[in-house]
Order: structure tokens, then sequence, then C-alpha cells
């Protein structure tokens, strides 16, 4: 038998298997009636913590302030298979008199990065930096150039990274993650064939 033959064979045993198990009527997809491929899911209690272990953050504006983003909590977006993210923000620097708590949300898409296992932040879209103690007018610069600062510090932040064992049975079936799919329950990796 040849490996790709192999290869579905082994892909459509693993679709019965726990963890593997493609997607069911009950799990909350973006269309129940739509079957997604073979692979696994990273859960969204999972996916939180990874999120936590890189953050705060520090983003300088040099000579003006720095941006220090503390742990986003994320929101599952499954009906525009996107994450969002709240973040709580602190201002400082000697273009302001004193420290300033703020707030703003993101939100991205996803994509899998083969040569480090990771799963990254991809088309971001940033939305308004919200400072109650700050004068309108500095807020409105903060906002000016806050897409140039969440493009260049959150753009390909890495929000989750698999383990080789994750990859284990994947790799032994000659399969890498390929799609990924946000759903209501998590993350769903789906899984393609490597190239021959």
């Amino acid at each position: 038998m040849d490996r790709r033959l192999f290869a579905i064979t082994m892909s459509a045993w693993m679709l019965g298997r726990p963890g593997w198990a493609k997607s069911d009527a009950n799990e909350d997809d973006h269309d129940s009636h739509t079957s997604l491929p073979p692979g696994f899911t990273v859960p969204e209690a999972l996916l939180q913590q990874s999120v936590a272990q890189r953050f705060p953050m520090r983003y300088p504006v040099p000579g003006l302030l720095n941006l220090d983003v503390q742990v986003p909590q994320i929101r599952l977006l499954p009906e525009q298979n996107r994450l969002a993210a709240d973040m709580a923000v602190l201002a400082a620097g000697p273009a302001l008199n004193r420290s300033h708590r703020g707030s703003f949300d993101v939100d991205f898409a996803l994509r899998y990065e083969s040569r480090d296992r990771t799963v990254r932040a991809h088309q971001l879209r940033l939305n308004r930096l919200r400072f109650p103690t700050l004068q309108p007018g500095v807020v409105d610069m903060l906002n000016t150039y806050a897409p140039l600062i969440g493009q260049q510090f959150l753009q390909e932040v890495v929000l989750h990274q698999l383990s080789p064992k994750d990859l284990a049975m994947a790799d032994a079936l000659n399969m890498q993650p390929g799609s990924i799919t946000v759903t209501g329950q998590g993350l769903r990796i789906g899984l393609v064939l490597k190239p021959l």
C-alpha cells in the first residue's frame, strides 16, 4: 500500500478516536451541517493559558510613551472565524504627566507557522484606544498611531505552540496542520496530507 493511501485509510480510522474526532452535530461551528476536516481542538481555556504566558508586554513609542499591555482576555468569534482580545493597558512616559490606565480591543485571523509549530495572530484589526483620564486630544493622537502600533507589535503574536506530542500522530500519518477554524469551544486545527 503506498504512503498516500495508507495515510487516507489511517485518517478515516482516526476520525473516531478521542480528541481527533471530526466535528459532530453538537459542536458549535459556523454551520452544524458543515463537517470539519480531521484534526484536533485547542480548547479556549488552554488558548487563554498560552496567551497569558506571553504577557504583559511593553510597546515603546520612542520619545513619547510606553504602552504596557496586560494579559488579554480572549473571545471566540466563530461566526467570523476570528478571535478577539480585550486588553488593559497602562500608558506612561515623557508625553504624559502621569500614568494612565486604558483599554483597547483587537480582532484577528489565525495562521499556522510550521517552522516553530505556532498559531499566530494574522490580519489584525485594532480598535480605538480608550483612556478616560487623558485629554481627548491626546487620545486622538494615540489613536492616530494605534494601527501602526498594532501592526508593528501585535501582528504575528504567538497565541499557542503545538508540542511534538500534539503532532506525533499527524506525523505518523504523514499529515500536517492545515486550516484553523474558530468554533464555540476553541480552535479546530485541521490536518492535511503533507506534500510528496
